[in-house]
């Protein structure tokens, strides 16, 4: 369980970093945009990704 845990932190980290290193500017323009959202902007946001991050996880299981 641990290995797995420690695998999907890696790749997300990899993934994460793909954005910065391809596209910089983009990357920055997407965090200034963020920072003009309001708080329940960015939660929904974040839920977004959740129930994306899981729809994703149990089609792979």
């Amino acid at each position: 369980m641990m290995t797995t845990l420690l695998m999907a932190l890696g790749l997300m980290l990899v993934l994460e970093g793909l954005m910065p290193l391809l596209a910089p500017q983009t990357w920055r323009q997407t965090f200034e945009r963020m920072l003009t959202m309001n708080n329940g902007q960015l939660r929904f946001v974040g839920i977004l990704s959740i129930v994306f991050g899981l729809l994703l996880l149990a089609v792979a299981n």
